[in-house]
């Protein structure tokens, strides 16, 4: 009997059964180009967490062994008593300043979902003249350098009389133009019939908002989410102008300052002890959150 042998038809370029499965997907990289992916990545990941690493190590060394040259780092002696002290401070308290920042960044959130979504379903679903204008004015915020609006802002602030009390640290912040356009373009994946057939139902507008668009754009909710509480909780130069003169309305990235300047620099341990419990709230929000914030930012990028 004659040997088969499995070869492609010809002019089919159709492999045979013993050459397949041993191709490569076009979209996978080679086993040599991933370690040398690998070996630069790891070294750049090094260089980019070290600083976080060395906040967070710092806050458990005494003072001496971290002022040393070389800083003892990974053999001296660790406490958590630079954690407790910074949490008892009463010079310039972090439990009040803790709690604001969680009110910040808690209402900008909440807000930021409220208006974007209101706003970006009006400029989708909504016939209205001159939609197109609108949403160019709303795009048109994005591109106001923050520092241009701060002194207008303060100055609309103090003359409501509000300057002494929480409101006055998210009042500007309650709309953002990069929230309705998030939501502008996941509101537009949305399919037409489903509206139009909606409305021939006698679906009202915000129960046809809450109960069926919302519902369908999950995740770039949770990532104007994410967003938004990270922008209000890492918030430092607005609470420290409109702040100045009332330490109870510190946040704990100006009280955090306000600890190192008491502190002369003779207390960085501490510093580093309060820095790090301010990168706790935005590391578990960054790590839980990550994949949500990447499907989000991604919605109506690719179609």
């Amino acid at each position: 009997m004659s040997q088969v042998i499995d070869r492609p038809q010809a002019g089919t370029g159709t492999p045979g059964p013993a050459t397949r499965g041993r191709r490569r997907p076009l979209n996978q990289p080679s086993g040599r180009v991933r370690l040398l992916t690998y070996l630069w990545l790891i070294p750049a990941a090094v260089v980019l967490l070290f600083p976080v690493l060395l906040t967070v190590v710092g806050g458990f060394l005494p003072e001496g062994q971290l002022v040393r040259q070389p800083p003892g780092l990974f053999n001296g002696v660790y406490t958590l008593g630079n954690y407790v002290a910074a949490w008892q401070e009463t010079v310039v308290p972090l439990v009040p300043a803790f709690f604001n920042s969680l009110f910040v960044g808690l209402v900008i959130m909440i807000a930021h979902l409220v208006t974007s979504c209101l706003a970006a379903y009006a400029l989708v679903f909504v016939r209205m003249p001159l939609r197109q204008p609108v949403f160019w004015l709303f795009l048109a915020t994005i591109m106001v350098p923050y520092e241009a609006i701060v002194v207008p802002n303060a100055l609309f602030v103090r003359s409501l009389g509000v300057e002494n009390s929480q409101w006055s640290l998210v009042l500007p912040f309650l709309a953002n133009g990069f929230g309705v356009f998030l939501m502008r373009q996941a509101f537009r994946q949305f399919p037409a019939e489903l509206a139009d057939a909606a409305r021939i139902d006698g679906c009202g507008h915000l129960r046809f908002l809450a109960g069926i668009v919302l519902p369908s754009v999950r995740p770039s909710l949770t990532a104007l989410a994410v967003w938004s509480f990270l922008q209000g909780w890492n918030m430092y130069f607005w609470p420290l102008i409109i702040s100045s003169s009332n330490n109870s309305m510190n946040t704990l990235q100006t009280a955090v300052f306000a600890l190192k300047a008491n502190g002369n620099g003779t207390q960085q341990a501490l510093v580093l002890a309060g820095v790090t419990i301010t990168l706790i709230p935005t590391l578990l929000l960054v790590i839980f959150g990550q994949r949500w914030l990447v499907r989000g930012f991604m919605a109506g990028a690719v179609k």
